[in-house]
């Protein structure tokens, strides 16, 4: 089977959904390909950040996203050697959404596809694996997919890989990433609500002991979970047992103490090897990579969806019309990358500060709580310092628009 379309999109997550549903919205055919059969995978991101809240708001969209079961967070809260540290506070944001809304991925997936599919001119193929990509006279001109059903090519004037962190996309184009490697690894479990008087506070809590971090998200409906440890050691975590493993989340967390019965294999578990990466470049004649396939960011801030959204919106914004008119050229390719770069370094560099100042001397500690600098707590205190990190959680250097 061989189409033909304006821009075909590989990877549904939310960069590669959000930026089929914007170049639909201005009338440019787009094909998008997911690999999987459905949207619902365990423990991908499920933050729905400030900046992407005011942009589904100019899109018509947050009040459905609002309506969809949800918690909010409003900022962390860290048990220390002195007491609880609350490092920001979103909601002295100037903002009429102040706050992270988490809501399950899925659930977001299929909003924005189903509002890409209200124009005739967006299709979605579900469970379609890119196997090649289409060259013409050095140019890419789409790609060649497999389903269960059939073989098939798209051909297009844009071929856009936005397939995450292990995209083919980029494997297929011949680019490579530089790698970073944070110091840490994370398992992420879930744990069931219970009743009040047995359950912790809501939003986003986090505690240290003795080179150990967990950190826990209020899902509604259960806890979301990550239990943070010095990359390389989760054979020696998993050799040690459940039983231990058990025993850890609850000095941890005392209050997880009838929480963890649930705990009963280790296949509740999903492993998470934490890195960071950014390429050098992110386009090839006819070809564009965005979010996770042209930089993975640290889960420090649970950013990565937002900026993968925020490449989708610059995206949209800047080759919508070359689209339209069938001349794109390189060179606007280029202005993707050097508008959405310099944001990407620098969110990197401040999840890189955060990781060795503050997440790496936890890891590298057997003190049973963190022992938070004394200049850290004087900075909180000042307010131009003190609202800085969260400005820079929310929206980045600089918040990101939809242009029309």
């Amino acid at each position: 089977m061989k189409e033909n379309t304006r821009c075909v999109i590989a990877g549904a997550g939310p960069g590669g959904a959000m930026l089929a549903l914007l170049l639909a919205h201005r009338g440019v055919a787009v094909t998008l390909l997911e690999m999987h059969k459905d949207f619902d995978r365990q423990f991908r991101g499920d933050t729905v950040h400030p900046s992407t809240l005011e942009i589904l708001d100019q899109l018509g969209l947050a009040e459905k996203v609002h309506q969809m079961p949800h918690s909010k967070v409003y900022g962390p809260s860290f048990n220390t050697s002195k007491g609880l540290f609350q490092p920001f506070d979103l909601r002295r944001l100037k903002s009429k959404f102040p706050y992270i809304l988490l809501i399950p991925q899925a659930k977001f997936l299929e909003l924005i596809t189903s509002e890409a599919a209200r124009f005739a001119h967006f299709q979605l193929k579900m469970g379609a694996n890119v196997c090649d990509l289409i060259r013409e006279n050095g140019t890419v001109r789409g790609v060649r997919y497999q389903t269960s059903e059939c073989e098939g090519e798209v051909r297009a004037l844009l071929t856009v890989g936005a397939d995450g962190r292990h995209s083919r996309i980029r494997h297929l184009a011949g680019i490579e990433p530089v790698k970073t490697s944070p110091p840490m690894d994370v398992l992420w479990f879930r744990l069931p609500k219970l009743e009040a008087a047995a359950d912790p506070g809501s939003g986003l809590m986090g505690s240290f002991r003795g080179g150990r971090i967990l950190v826990v998200l209020d899902r509604n409906d259960h806890w979301q979970v990550a239990f943070v440890f010095p990359k390389g050691q989760y054979q020696q975590v998993k050799a040690a047992g459940l039983e231990a493993m058990k025993r850890g989340i609850v000095e941890l967390e005392p209050r997880f103490a009838q929480h963890v019965d649930s705990l009963r294999d280790w296949q509740q578990f999903t492993l998470l090897s934490v890195e960071s990466s950014l390429c050098p470049r992110w386009h090839q004649p006819g070809l564009l990579l965005i979010g996770d396939a042209a930089h993975v960011m640290s889960p420090v801030g649970g950013v990565g969806i937002n900026y993968a959204i925020q490449d989708a919106v610059v995206a949209a914004n800047l080759l919508a019309k070359p689209l339209l008119d069938g001349r794109l050229e390189e060179r606007h390719l280029t202005e993707v990358q050097r508008q959405r770069e310099f944001p990407t370094r620098f969110i990197q560099g401040f999840q890189a500060m955060m990781q060795k100042h503050l997440l790496e001397p936890a890891l590298a500690s057997n003190q049973t709580t963190i022992q938070v600098p004394a200049i850290a707590r004087f900075l909180v205190r000042v307010p131009i310092l003190r609202d800085l990190p969260p400005r820079l959680i929310a929206y980045g250097i600089k918040r990101v628009h939809v242009d029309g």
